[in-house]
């Protein structure tokens, strides 16, 4: 009998699709591995390259975008390592048969060691403008493509929808997220929940992201909390004292029946002394009709509305005189047209180069963003090569915020990058802003780019 035995197949297999850190190396696309074994076979993997990663055009309807997902970017920079077990699955996938020894090699041993530029969070970027831009070893720089643009894709466009709905809404109005069921993914709830504080939002529902983020968690009840207690308790306004006793300064839903009966029933408990109430959320029905008529039964209680809110919808009810004073809003802040972010190479061994792709064109060359203001306003915006110097009243937007691997400075807390998101709104010509059929800012592209 043979004393040879035969190696177990390497399997990661698992019910469970949680990102572990641990992980993070394998959440790629296949191509970025195939790309870099070639580029090991070549003997180009160490040449220095640049990737940049920018959208050739804004979602239809923006007429701005609000870069967030650099704390995530440089976390997952800083994580991302290959485990043994993880160079053996791949191995034993067969797909790899004929890579050098030397890419293994790589896998193993590897950290980025890269240089990361990008603009601070809540900055307001147009097309073609980079939100960041990779400098390593053309293996390294390609192999993170996928999961940049992932988080940038997604944490931009929740910033700016949430940025854009704190414009129609103004500043007093509070605004709460409340978009985790409709995110798409549990992982895209924690990003969404992030992107919307960090663009101007007061609060989430989402405990766990509340709490990661040293934030209070907020929202108020369900319909189905409602119903039960109506039944079991004898009436909806049983169900609403029992509510106030344990939570008595929490908001309450009240149109899971009769909108008005139940704010006509709660004005006269409030009359009579028995309760005091705070705050009610309307989910349905006219909302500026009805809301007019709850503040005249409780003209001391604060109105949030929420139901497929928009920053349309915001601006709709401010111009009926709706006396909303807050916004739960989900669906319309977590999904719609994506941000469609691209990652390309800009620069190889020092050498610019550029995708001539019909309606997909590049610009050559690493990049600088330099910025012009009249009277706190943006009149330009000037992209050419880092290399080139300024004009006496520009102010650069990309900063070196990793170097050969290494942090170079700590990243803005989420009040810091909210402040910095109204204040970067607010430096945007009206037009610009505007909610319906806004215009966009045209940047000047340097004519020595790519030469």
């Amino acid at each position: 009998m043979s004393a040879t035995t035969t190696k177990p197949t390497v399997s990661l297999k698992s019910d469970t699709l949680n990102i572990a850190t641990d992980e993070y190396a394998l959440l790629t696309d296949l191509y970025q591995l195939t790309m870099g074994a070639c580029y090991v076979r070549e003997g180009c993997d160490r040449k220095r390259a640049s990737f940049e990663l920018f959208v050739r055009r804004l979602p239809e309807g923006f007429g701005y975008l609000i870069a967030m997902g650099l704390a995530q970017a440089v976390e997952y920079l800083q994580n991302l390592h290959f485990t043994s077990a993880q160079i053996e699955a791949l191995q034993a996938t067969g797909i790899f048969a004929n890579a050098d020894r030397r890419f293994w090699e790589l896998l193993k041993n590897f950290r980025f060691e890269g240089d990361l530029w990008a603009v601070p969070e809540g900055t307001a970027l147009f097309a073609n403008e980079p939100f960041l831009r990779i400098e390593a070893p053309l293996w390294q720089a390609q192999l993170v493509e996928t999961y940049l643009l992932n988080t940038i894709n997604y944490q931009t466009l929740v910033a700016t929808r949430a940025a854009r709905m704190r414009d129609a809404a103004c500043d007093r109005i509070t605004l709460l997220e409340f978009g985790t069921r409709r995110a798409f993914s549990p992982q895209a709830s924690l990003w969404a929940a992030r992107a919307a504080l960090a663009a101007g939002m007061d609060a989430t529902s989402n405990v766990l992201a509340a709490l990661k983020l040293g934030r209070k968690p907020s929202g108020t009840m369900a319909h189905a909390l409602v119903m039960a207690l109506s039944a079991t308790e004898g009436s909806e306004a049983q169900a609403f004292s029992a509510f106030l006793e344990v939570f008595p300064n929490s908001s309450l839903l009240i149109d899971t029946f009769d909108t008005i009966a139940a704010a006509r029933n709660l004005a006269e408990k409030v009359k009579s002394g028995e309760m005091q109430v705070k705050g009610i959320r309307i989910d349905s029905g006219d909302i500026a009709a009805i809301s007019k008529e709850v503040k005249a039964l409780l003209p001391d209680a604060a109105i949030f509305a929420s139901g497929d809110i928009d920053e349309a919808e915001i601006l709709r009810l401010k111009d009926l005189e709706a006396p909303i004073d807050g916004y739960g809003i989900g669906t319309k802040l977590v999904t719609g047209a994506p941000v469609n972010g691209v990652y390309k190479l800009v620069e190889i061994d020092n050498i610019p180069v550029s995708k001539k792709s019909s309606g997909k064109q590049s610009i050559a060359g690493r990049k600088q963003i330099w910025r012009s203001f009249e009277n706190g306003i943006i009149t330009c915006d000037r992209l050419t090569h880092i290399s080139d110097l300024p004009q006496s009243d520009e102010q650069p937007l990309l900063e070196c915020i990793m170097h050969n691997g290494e942090l170079l400075k700590s990243l803005d807390d989420l009040n810091a990058i909210a402040k910095r998101t109204r204040n970067s709104v607010k430096s945007l010509p009206q037009a610009v802003r505007n909610i319906s059929e806004p215009e966009t800012v045209n940047v000047l592209v340097d004519v020595t780019l790519g030469k």
